[in-house]
């Protein structure tokens, strides 16, 4: 089995606001370097239920498939389907939980099921991970 990848830090805001960054205000944080289009303007949407999809409204109108929530529970937990860049049958997971702390929100990320990747999981694993590090400083910033 490959080691997920966890991150784990606090934001100075309570879940709910966390959460709402992290979904409704995904567009505002989430860098154009890793975004389909790799164009400005493009908007981020997470469908808000079990079975929505996550995507890309590109500037031009076009959407491109990122993912598919899985677990929705406003402000505590999020999961879904990851599969930006790739077909969705070598999806990995993402789950992010919001728990309160005394500094606002201390927020968790991981990312498993990087063993649909075979051979090539851990070469996966090393390059999402540091991706996702530069992305959780963008999101950690938004908060604000």
């Amino acid at each position: 089995m490959t080691e997920p990848i966890a991150l784990e830090f606090t934001v100075s805001a309570p879940p709910e606001r966390a959460f709402l960054v992290w979904t409704d205000e995904c567009s505002r944080w989430w860098p154009q370097s890793h975004s389909m289009t790799g164009q400005s303007g493009f908007e981020v949407v997470f469908e808000p239920r079990a079975g929505g999809r996550i995507y890309e409204i590109g500037a031009d109108g076009s959407e491109h498939d990122w993912g598919e929530v899985e677990i929705w529970e406003p402000p505590q937990r999020l999961r879904y389907a990851w599969y930006i860049f790739l077909e969705p049958e070598r999806a990995t997971t993402v789950e992010v939980t919001f728990v309160p702390d005394t500094d606002g929100t201390r927020v968790r990320l991981v990312n498993s099921g990087f063993e649909v990747f075979g051979d090539g999981a851990g070469d996966r694993v090393m390059r999402v991970g540091s991706a996702w590090d530069g992305i959780a400083g963008e999101y950690r910033r938004s908060v604000g």
